[in-house]
This record gives structure tokens, sequence and C-alpha cells, in this order.
């Protein structure tokens, strides 16, 4: 591709599908058109478009590894099959992404280690995940890799990571094994090991350190997120009392915590719950006081809502627990705030507070989280409706 990324060209398409519509980064209109009727029907103005260029813009990537040992492919799957199309140049990585696919490459042929085949269920190289460390940490930034096999130990994969790591010097944050010997389309297995750098990726989210372990979610797309979060930030007083469910690491809440009255935490990922509480270590005295966090199901923490004023929920693709949406929909809170990845479960969710009878829709903002694709990121303003 070339480097000015100024065509829509890509070496990679087709088979490539991760990017349909390339070199076209406004929001689909798919999408688009059910915001804005969801807007028409509550009497407010159509969503705020938030877009970014696109080209390299992913700093997060898992990616397959398959192929053969001599001539390993590394990228994503074609459309409705196990074939991975090999991706060396992507334009929507960070170019670091793309160096460390080749490193990895060059690493599996010199040892000789087969890539995994889907149909066997053989070989030992599953597949990579690669963050980037956000520009505002680190000028020069590095990433943490995760090399994911097809075994329950390291010891087959040991030489090829100890040569990955000094092969990636200076660019190498931390590398990870994960042992993934399960026949699943499961990518992250549950076996880990810790070979080199530090235990998490340090960032920043709203004024706040947030840290993510390799096992954690995060967005790919870093600054996109950030625009999210500080909009969100607008929508909360000050002195709130704050419930947040699925909270992950803490990207939003945590950067509330300063001016909220107290902000509770609700999440079920374990690896995400460590890099909470280790952001949450990383604030002053007086900001962990006002903290508390309750592991487990959403549906299943819905006491967590006595006693605040101001909810936020960043559901799964799938929406809110249905517990918690029916907690919600009888919740005698002052606002709530909606982050979604999956449109239809959105507008089903928002329909039925809506129908309920206690909130109206006040505001809602379109995020272009992955330029080139249908996806669109929601994010919703709800106020509770005058006696």
């Amino acid at each position: 591709m070339p480097s000015d990324h100024s065509s829509q060209y890509c070496p990679h398409r087709p088979p490539c599908p991760g990017c349909p519509r390339l070199g076209d980064s406004a929001i689909a209109k798919q999408p688009l058109l059910l915001l804005d009727a969801l807007a028409e029907r509550n009497g407010i103005p159509a969503p705020e478009r938030v877009t970014s260029e696109g080209f390299e813009s992913r700093m997060r990537a898992r990616l397959m590894v398959r192929g053969r040992a001599r001539s390993p492919k590394i990228g994503i799957f074609e459309s409705g099959s196990h074939r991975v199309v090999d991706i060396p140049n992507c334009g929507v990585h960070h170019p670091l992404i793309n160096e460390v696919a080749r490193e990895v490459k060059s690493v599996i042929h010199a040892y000789g280690l087969s890539p995994y085949s889907d149909e066997r269920h053989e070989g030992l190289v599953r597949s990579l995940q690669v963050v980037v460390e956000q520009g505002a940490v680190s000028p020069d930034p590095r990433a943490q890799v995760v090399v994911v096999t097809n075994d329950d130990s390291i010891d087959s994969a040991a030489p090829m990571l100890a040569a990955l790591a000094e092969q990636l010097q200076p660019h190498l944050h931390s590398l990870f094994w994960n042992g993934q010997p399960e026949r699943s389309n499961t990518i992250i297995g549950p076996l880990w090991g810790h070979l080199h750098g530090p235990s998490m990726l340090e960032g920043v989210s709203g004024g706040a350190t947030v840290f993510y372990p390799p096992g954690a979610f995060g967005q790919a797309n870093t600054a996109m997120a950030g625009a999210l979060v500080r909009r969100l930030h607008q929508w909360i007083p000050v002195g709130a009392r704050v419930a947040e469910f699925y909270a992950g690491v803490g990207t939003i809440g945590l950067g509330l915590v300063e001016r909220a009255e107290f902000v509770r935490f609700n999440e079920i990922g374990v690896h995400s719950i460590a890099g909470l509480r280790r952001g949450i270590e990383s604030l002053p005295a007086s900001g962990r006081t006002k903290t508390t966090v309750v592991e487990g199901e959403a549906g299943k923490t819905t006491q967590l809502l006595d006693g605040c004023d101001t909810t936020i929920v960043d559901p799964p693709r799938r929406g809110l627990d249905p517990p918690l949406r029916d907690a919600l929909a009888n919740w005698s809170g002052q606002r709530l705030v909606y982050v979604s990845c999956g449109i239809d479960s959105f507008l089903a969710d928002a329909q039925l507070l809506i129908d309920a009878g206690r909130w109206r829709l006040i505001e809602l903002a379109a995020f272009g989280f992955f330029p080139f694709t249908e996806h669109v990121e929601t994010l919703a303003r709800f106020e509770r409706r005058s006696r």
C-alpha cells in the first residue's frame, strides 16, 4: 500500500474481507439510518458523527497463523472459512503490528515450527495478539505481544519465543505465551506464561492511568475511544453517584473518580478486573476510598444501583443482561449513559427502556471505531422523565 495511503488500493483485496468500504472513512449508511430514525421518533437531533481517517488507526490486533513452517501466513480468515489471508502490509494496522507479524514469521521459519491446522487440529503456532503502546504514554511506542500455541506447555515454543524477544528489541514492551490446546474457535486459551517486560500495558483514558493485562479487553482504535470517553465525561456532573456496569479495566469510570461522590464498578472478566484494580491502586488515596469493585455478571449485581443517580453501561455486542435491563427500566436514578458496540441490541434495549415510561432519550452520537467497515459505536444519554 502506498505510504501516504492516498488511494483505495490494497495489495490484500481480494480476498481480505477486513475493509469492505476501503477509502470511505464515513460511518456506514445503514446503521446511521437506524440511529436517525430513533432520534426522529424521540424528537431529538440526528446523532453527531465522529470519524477518523482510518489508516494506521488500529492499535490492537488478533491475527491467525496458518500455512507451512517455511511459508507461514499471518492474517484474518476469509469470509465464511478458516482460510487465512496473509496481510503483511495492512494499511489500517499501526506499522508496528505489521513489523511484529514479520518477525513472528521469521522465527517460525527459522525454528521449523508448524502453524496450526483447523481441520487436523495439529500444528503448534495458532495465533498472535499485538497491542501497541499509546503515543501519550511513550513517544516511541512498543508492543505487548502474545503468541498462542496449540499446547498445554510453553516448552515447545520457548526457543522461538526467546528469539522473538531478542529480534523485537527495542520495540518490545512485553511478551507472553498463551496456551489454547482445545479444538475451539476461541482465540485466547486458559494458560499463560509471562516471558518479558511489565505484566500490564499502561495507557491513559479520560485523564486517568489505565492498565491492560494481555487477557483484558481493549479498544483497537484508542484515538476514537478517547474521543468517546471525553464526550461521555461531559455528561456526568460534579458530585455524581455513579454505577458502571461492564467496566472493563476502567477506561470510562476511572477518569470520573476525582469529581464524583463515588464510583462503583462491575466487571466479570478476571483479566479486566486485574487491570481495573491496578488502575484503582494508581489513584490518589482520596480517590481510592471512593471506589468499589463488585465482580460477577451484570444482571446479578443490580444492587450497585442503590443510592446512585448515574449509571453507565458498556455491554458486549449482545446488549444488556435482561435482569439489568429490567432493573434499569424501573430504576429511580437521574441519568443513564449507554455505550454500544452492537446496533441491533442497542436499538432493542433503548426501545424497551423508553417504552417502560421512566426514561427519555436526550442525545445520540455515532463513532467510527472501525473505519472502512459497517461497524458503528453508539453513545446515548437518557434522562429520567419528569413526574
